[in-house]
């Protein structure tokens, strides 16, 4: 009888993590690697951030706050809901969690039952299957396309939803691909929803603010405000305000899903770290000036990746709306042979050569559960990318 729990099982480790390990275990050794793997803006935290941060230190506000968060970041929670979306919370329906990740979970820890499905589009972040499975439900994948720029139809929706449908996982501006829904696309959506009123919808926001070429963001409830009442919306402050080590995530929804999350957090992590909940307040609450500037680089490093990558024989790279990845096809490289002999099968050689071969760190595409693809972090400096690209062109063009 095994010591570890059959749970466990159910789920495998995070590639994208695996994958940035492995880079920086082979810099350590001394190789030249350019990683391309992490989601993780290259800007340091804004200065206005830090210096909150650094008063609420100073004034000794380091102990205990309530298990899902500070009353003052939940009020901020709630003032930035209905200035950016129009919608109404209190902070009995706001939720602050240890980063976005621990708000969806303790969601889906809070709601799911053995038979329940969670309808989840590919190519999707790759933790939502591996949560929904460890909260001991079933992912139900519909797969997009690059046809329709990896973006969910209303039929896909409507077919796979069934009666055990509880939750639509909606995630725009998306990780892996930052394909954006229009406004129009997003109510084609929800139209879907509102004839399934037992089917729940989270919506993963964190991408939100980075935005380009007047691409408007939206949110489901704000489109469609029936689906208030069955709607949680989450976000957190990790990648527009490059606060990925903060650790800070939020979300709002209705107060039962709440209460029953903060239920979950208190006997699992407590609240998340006080420091950072005093630097996310001011995030929320302080000045947006360095957002725009911010995506013009963005949006600068987008449009050289994605024209270098097009190029190259063999790779096919749409232009996202948003976030900071681009996912290319590969489609035209498989069944060849690299100079030092491996097969490209599928993305998963591909990236491992491509790491071994070229010293560029990827991330293959069936970790986001749609092949074959590759999915590319342009959050890193723009000589690095130069050099990345170059690499990957060198290493496409000399396979057989």
């Amino acid at each position: 009888m095994s010591f570890l729990s059959n749970t466990l099982s159910r789920v495998k480790p995070s590639p994208t993590i695996a994958m940035t390990a492995k880079t920086a275990e082979l810099k350590a050794a001394g190789r030249d690697v350019i990683g391309l793997s992490a989601g993780e803006p290259d800007f340091d935290t804004p200065q206005n951030i830090k210096d909150a941060a650094a008063a609420a230190i100073n004034a000794g506000k380091t102990k205990y706050t309530a298990p899902d968060g500070i009353p003052e970041l939940k009020e901020a929670v709630c003032a930035k809901m209905k200035r950016d979306h129009g919608l109404e919370y209190t902070p009995a329906q706001v939720s602050v969690g240890t980063g976005g990740k621990q708000t969806l979970y303790n969601a889906l820890m809070a709601t799911l039952n053995d038979g329940d499905e969670v309808v989840i589009p590919a190519p999707y972040w790759v933790s939502y299957p591996d949560m929904v499975l460890l909260a001991g439900g079933t992912p139900v994948v519909a797969e997009t396309s690059l046809q329709t720029n990896f973006k969910l139809t209303p039929d896909q929706l409507e077919e796979a939803i069934t009666p055990k449908t509880k939750w639509f996982i909606f995630n725009s501006p998306s990780n892996p691909t930052g394909a954006g829904y229009s406004r129009d696309e997003l109510k084609a959506l929800t139209d879907v929803l509102m004839r399934h009123p037992h089917v729940w919808v989270m919506s993963d926001d964190m991408y939100e603010h980075l935005a380009y070429d007047g691409f408007e963001f939206c949110t489901p409830a704000e489109v469609e405000p029936a689906l208030y009442d069955r709607t949680l919306t989450c976000n957190g402050v990790s990648k527009a305000y490059a606060m990925t080590g903060w650790r800070i995530g939020y979300a709002a929804g209705p107060v039962a899903l709440i209460a029953a999350m903060r239920k979950i957090q208190s006997q699992s992590t407590s609240n998340p770290c006080s420091i950072s909940q005093w630097a996310a307040l001011e995030a929320l609450n302080g000045t947006q000036d360095f957002l725009a500037p911010n995506n013009e680089v963005f949006k600068r490093r987008r449009n050289f990746v994605v024209d270098a990558l097009n190029k190259i024989e063999g790779i096919s790279c749409p232009k996202p709306e948003g976030a900071f990845y681009v996912y290319p096809s590969i489609a035209g490289l498989i069944g060849k042979t690299t100079p030092k002999g491996t097969v490209i099968e599928d993305d998963e050689a591909f990236a491992n050569a491509l790491l071994q071969e070229a010293d560029v760190a990827v991330v293959f595409g069936a970790a986001f559960g749609l092949s074959p693809n590759f999915r590319v972090s342009y959050a890193t400096s723009d000589d690095a990318l130069k050099t990345a690209c170059e690499r990957i062109q060198a290493f496409c063009n000399s396979l057989q």
